[in-house]
């Protein structure tokens, strides 16, 4: 596969990562897609099994999004800004502190954005908690699934 072609594939993947934080939008399904279309054009064992991998984990994803509270978060007074801070986050926690870095990165997104809004550590807190129990739980879920799906495709083409 070509480096045009490679390009394309992560474009997906990070609009995928984009659509995670719009409701509506299946950014996972994207992630997978993308992944899917890689494999497909690439035929090697090494993108079979980043596919079949991103397949399990995409699909235990969806188990334990079941289980969790639905997506209410702009009901609960969450902004747009407040989901891009925490994207964010978990981006630059992915790679700074890898993988297990997303969970305190889309935390601390959500708690700074809070506390230049709101001002005070208690209240920046108490919305960080409104927003987990509204939801982000699910949204941390489904983003930290697509920065895995990516982190493996990326560690396929990089040291493939």
């Amino acid at each position: 596969m070509g480096v045009w072609e490679l390009l394309l594939v992560g474009l997906v993947m990070a609009l995928g990562l984009c659509g995670v934080l719009v409701p509506g939008v299946p950014g996972s399904w994207l992630v997978w897609a993308a992944v899917l279309w890689w494999a497909l054009q690439d035929p090697q064992p090494v993108a079979w099994g980043v596919l079949v991998g991103a397949t399990v984990v995409l699909f235990l994803s969806q188990v334990v999004r079941w289980a969790l509270p639905p997506r209410r978060l702009r009901a609960r007074g969450a902004t747009p800004q407040t989901e891009a801070y925490a994207g964010m986050g978990a981006f630059l926690g992915f790679f700074l502190l890898p993988v297990v870095g997303a969970i305190p990165g889309f935390l601390a997104g959500i708690y700074l954005h809070e506390r230049l809004r709101l001002g005070r550590h208690g209240e920046a807190v108490a919305a960080l908690r409104t927003a987990m129990r509204s939801g982000g739980s699910s949204v941390l879920t489904e983003l930290f699934t697509c920065l895995l799906i990516m982190g493996a495709w990326l560690g396929a083409v990089v040291w493939g």
